[in-house]
């Protein structure tokens, strides 16, 4: 294959990645909008537990269990833009 050919599939590829991820930005906000109060707050809290964070509340604790484990709680960019995302929807709706 020659270079110039996958120099554009390399950029279809990445237009592809970008047309998907702004879909799927679209469908969360989406689905955020319906959530209630306590939908938001498991979703939000999901994403900490994903990566192994070690809750302090109760409520946290009986939901998501005491098990923490390494990265403790240390989320991507993309997981603290999902966070913040729920975060505004928390405050929108008054949780």
């Amino acid at each position: 294959m020659k270079k110039s050919t996958m120099v554009g599939d390399t950029r279809v590829l990445a237009l592809a990645a970008l047309i998907c991820f702004a879909a799927f930005g679209e469908a969360a906000a989406q689905s955020y909008r319906d959530m209630t109060c306590g939908e938001l707050w498991y979703a939000r809290n999901q994403i900490y537990a994903d990566e192994g964070y070690c809750f302090k509340t109760d409520d946290a604790i009986r939901v998501f269990g005491e098990a923490c484990f390494p990265p403790y709680g240390r989320l991507t960019r993309t997981e603290k833009q999902e966070v913040e995302d729920i975060r505004k929807w928390e405050r929108r709706k008054g949780c």
